[in-house]
């Protein structure tokens, strides 16, 4: 079992603890707010004190669900000092905190993520969230949980479909800064994908320095932490135009990975043999990186609309290969271009 570990940010400290199992004593009922969807609520919820249950899904994570949290703290009688209890995947994460980072401007937190995808992103680094329209977390504040708890054995309850999808968060970790990690995800990938808990273990914690040591020096985005959005905004948009619902964030996030890394070999940036590295182990973790958009001029607007625009050109993040990431300005004709031949029947 992991020691805790221990961030700053900012004027923020964030204790990582590894946990065996989730302990409901450990909480004290009366100052505690425990939020879930209603999936997690019935596998893990049955002794949570004060629970709010909201429908599982993408579209829980908005203003009328905050609401929802918030008025369910009031009529708790819940202070400042009291504490609200996230527990579930990347959606009631960032929920929970936007919640919490704005009751009371700023109540304690305390997320338990039952997600792999969660577990190396959504839960730790203070970004908070919710969707508004179509638009994924374009309102949201940065406020770290003081404490994150991991329970590596709540994965087991873990749909294939959303396992696979945290790992594309993984791998996305292991490019921007972990080469040990991104071997041992091409050589022991049939342990991986058999989810054994030491080899998981393992992997939430490296991803979890990984993020830390970036979001240490940045915690609000205005330089370094950008890099861990690599692929995110071909994936957003992705996402953005297909109304959130058809490829979850980790298969969008796979298909961007690539094609983040074909815009840097056109940019002259990236090395093709490091391309075809990472598209050969996306596809050895059974990714489909084919996705259809339909319409470009649809992407490249979810593109103008995203938080990563700058002036009159799109950001991007990119890479010359591992540990080695840069943020380019690219216009937007040249995105144009790049999409109608790279995207699968673009229109």
């Amino acid at each position: 079992m992991n020691s805790a570990l221990k961030f700053h940010f900012a004027d923020f400290t964030t204790t990582v603890n590894f946990h065996g199992s989730l302990d409901f004593s450990l909480l004290q009922k009366k100052h505690t707010l425990t939020i879930f969807d209603e999936n997690t609520f019935s596998l893990f919820g049955r002794d949570a004190p004060n629970p709010v249950i909201l429908p599982a899904g993408e579209e829980s994570k908005c203003w009328e669900n905050s609401d929802k949290i918030i008025q369910s703290a009031l009529s708790l009688g819940l202070g400042r000092d009291g504490r609200m209890v996230g527990i579930g995947g990347g959606v009631i994460c960032d929920l929970t905190a936007f919640s919490a980072s704005i009751y009371m401007r700023g109540c304690s937190l305390l997320l338990v993520p039952t997600t792999l995808l969660a577990m190396v992103d959504a839960a730790f680094g203070g970004k908070t969230g919710i969707n508004v329209l179509k638009f994924k977390n374009i309102a949201g504040t940065f406020y770290p949980a003081p404490e994150v708890r991991i329970i590596i054995p709540l994965l087991s309850h873990l749909p294939a479909r959303e396992f696979k999808s945290g790992l594309a968060e993984v791998i996305k970790t292991a490019m921007i800064g972990d080469t040990e990690l991104f071997t041992m995800l091409q050589e022991r990938r049939e342990q991986v994908i058999a989810a054994k808990p030491d080899i998981l273990e393992e992997i939430v914690s490296r991803c979890i320095r990984v993020k830390g040591r970036i979001v240490e020096q940045d915690l609000k985005e205005h330089g370094r932490r950008a890099i861990l959005n690599l692929g995110h905004t071909f994936a957003h948009a992705m996402e953005t135009v297909n109304d959130l619902q058809v490829w979850n964030h980790g298969e969008a996030v796979a298909w961007g990975l690539v094609m983040a890394l074909k815009l840097g070999e056109e940019l002259g940036m990236t090395d093709h043999s490091y391309t075809e590295a990472v598209y050969s182990m996306l596809k050895g973790y059974n990714f489909s990186l084919d996705l259809e958009a339909g319409s470009v001029l649809e992407l490249l607007q979810a593109m103008d609309a995203d938080k990563k625009k700058q002036r009159k050109k799109l950001r991007f993040i990119l890479q010359r290969g591992i540990g080695d990431t840069a943020i380019v300005e690219v216009e937007n004709k040249v995105i144009e271009d790049f999409l109608r031949r790279e995207v699968k029947n673009a229109y």
